[in-house]
C-alpha cells in the first residue's frame, strides 16, 4: 500500500483487510479503548476497518495505519476524519495507539505529521482534535500540537454520555501554545 506520511521513526498508510489483526490488538483491547468504555467486537472491530476503506474512497483520507519503520510493525492509527461536532463537519485529527507503545512520543509526531498534511496537502485552514473529557494523555498530545480548547460537546455512545472537549489549531499558529504545553 502507498505510503501517505513519513516522519523520522513513523511510516504511515492507508489500512487494508490485511491488517485486521493488527488492528484488534488495539480496538479489541479494553485498557486501549477505555475512552470508547469499551473493547469492541468482532464485528465492530470489521466495522471499523471497513468506515476507514470507504473514508478513503469518500474523502481521500482517513485514519491511517501506524508503522514502526525500525521493526514495520503496526502500532496504530492516526489520521484526518470529517467529524460532526453539533455545528457542521470539521476536520479532525485523531490517534490510537498499542498501549505498549504508549508515552513514546509516537501519537505526538504522528499527529504532528497529520495536522500538517491536513494544513499543506487537504488545505484545511484549521483542524481540531475532539478529546473525550477524562482522557488527559490525548490532551496532552493535542496541547503540543499547537491546539487548544476551543468548545465543547457531548456525545452519545454505547449508552453512555460523554462529555468532549474540543480542541483546534489554525494554519500558522501551530507552534504558538506549545512552549506553555511543554
Amino acid at each position: 500500500m502507498a505510503l501517505i506520511l513519513e516522519t523520522p521513526r513513523l511510516a504511515l498508510r492507508e489500512f487494508g483487510l490485511g491488517d485486521y489483526d493488527d488492528l484488534c490488538l488495539m480496538l479489541r483491547d479494553a485498557e486501549t479503548m477505555y475512552a470508547y468504555e469499551h473493547a469492541f467486537s468482532e464485528a465492530e472491530a470489521r466495522a471499523w476497518l471497513q468506515k476507514q476503506l470507504d473514508r478513503y474512497a469518500a474523502d481521500g483520507f482517513g485514519l491511517w495505519a501506524v508503522l514502526r519503520k525500525e521493526t514495520g510493525a503496526l502500532i496504530g492509527q492516526c489520521g484526518v476524519t470529517m467529524q460532526e461536532t453539533g455545528e457542521g463537519e470539521v476536520p479532525e485529527i485523531g490517534y490510537l495507539l498499542r498501549k505498549d507503545c504508549w508515552h513514546r512520543g509516537y501519537a505526538t509526531e504522528a499527529a504532528a505529521a497529520c495536522r500538517d498534511y491536513a494544513f499543506e496537502t487537504l488545505g484545511f485552514d484549521r483542524v481540531w482534535s475532539i478529546i473525550r473529557e477524562n482522557n488527559l494523555p490525548s490532551q496532552r498530545v493535542a496541547r503540543r500540537l499547537g491546539m487548544v480548547p476551543c468548545g465543547r460537546m457531548v456525545k452519545h455512545y454505547y449508552g453512555i454520555d460523554m462529555p468532549h472537549i474540543l480542541f483546534s489549531v489554525r494554519r500558522g499558529e501551530e507552534n504558538a501554545g506549545r512552549a506553555e504545553s511543554e
